[in-house]
């Protein structure tokens, strides 16, 4: 099961990268294809110039991401505190099939199982980094509840509604995928555990805060410099969006945009996007670098954020005479 999670993550994430690395080529053989992932991605200001609203939803409907986000993040939070306190202790692994239909004799690969992946992942790890996925959505729908106050008439595609419902049902599972599927394990052992010997079988717990909060106070350096990344990345998306949220005031004409400034604003287009790519680097960090998989979900985050601020800038340049020349795109001095 693990081997087929990880797998169809990995590919669902190239699968998102190489359209738009593809697109993002300097060939005019690719104008065509350009064109039409980008239209996939447009969004919001950049959305509305178009006079096809055929496949289009609601710019608002982006709410929509952060509540599947929150309340996803925290199921797989809760499956791997279960999964990370329980079967860490020596109870699980020599008990694990005695409370099963069968015993052993029926279910002796489960135990064999848990063994040997035990010891190439750590869950409380995934834990770490489920909690700081859990920080950033928790405030993104927040944002989008108390900050945006989207025009009514922006809108985005039907697919990249889809591909955004997407991202955040699998961006929490890659960051937890070397332990999650062994978790899911766990959960449904349990489950069949307490369907055959009932109640009584179940093994009595006791939440303990310093039981939870003590394994994630042990974490290597790379974990906390890794938080600091992170919310270096937060606070700034945080002052932005706040940017962002204050330009369309009450009475102000719903096609009236003006240029941004303050903060990041200052030195690039998208900063709030480039505050996304900072977050998910410090994701990587935190993790060590050593899962292909959550590599493969930054990569994506950056592919689709440089992309649409590309288009985002070039909209500013069109759309007014005096934005300022030394803004760069996303990346500050270099593009």
């Amino acid at each position: 099961m693990e081997i087929g999670l990880v797998g169809m993550l990995r590919a669902a994430w190239m699968a998102g990268i190489m359209p738009i690395v593809i697109a993002s080529l300097p060939y005019s053989r690719l104008g065509l294809f350009h064109g039409v992932v980008l239209e996939f991605a447009k969004r919001g200001k950049i959305k509305q110039s178009s006079s096809h609203y055929k496949f289009t939803v609601p710019q608002r409907f982006f709410s929509h991401f952060y509540v599947v986000a929150v309340i996803w993040t925290t199921f797989l939070l809760l499956t791997m505190w279960i999964y990370a306190s329980l079967v860490s202790e020596p109870y699980f692994y020599s008990n694990v099939s005695s409370h099963l239909p069968g015993g052993s004799n029926i279910f002796p690969f489960l135990k064999l199982h848990f063994i040997s992946t035990e010891r190439s992942c750590d869950s409380w790890l995934s834990m770490f980094l489920l909690l700081l996925m859990e920080v950033q959505v928790l405030r993104r729908l927040l944002e989008t509840i108390y900050v945006f106050n989207y025009n009514p008439s922006a809108r985005m595609h039907i697919f990249g509604y889809l591909a955004g419902l997407f991202f955040y049902v699998a961006a929490p599972l890659s960051l937890s995928s070397a332990c999650v599927a062994d978790a899911f394990i766990f959960s449904a052992n349990e489950v069949t555990r307490f369907i055959f010997k009932g109640k009584g079988s179940m093994r009595a717990t006791e939440f303990d805060w310093w039981d939870f909060v003590n394994p994630l106070m042990k974490l290597g350096w790379c974990q906390w410099f890794g938080a600091a990344i992170f919310f270096f990345g937060w606070i700034h998306q945080l002052r932005c969006h706040a940017i962002l949220g204050s330009l369309r005031k009450h009475g102000r004409r719903n096609d009236e945009y003006v240029i941004p400034c303050g903060d990041w604003f200052d030195i690039v287009s998208s900063p709030h996007y480039l505050a996304e790519i900072v977050i998910y680097a410090g994701m990587v960090f935190a993790s060590e670098g050593a899962d292909l998989t959550i590599w493969l979900l930054f990569a994506f985050v950056v592919a689709n954020l440089v992309f649409a601020a590309a288009e985002t800038h070039r909209w500013y340049l069109h759309k007014f005479d005096n934005y300022p020349s030394n803004r760069f795109a996303i990346i500050p001095f270099i593009y």
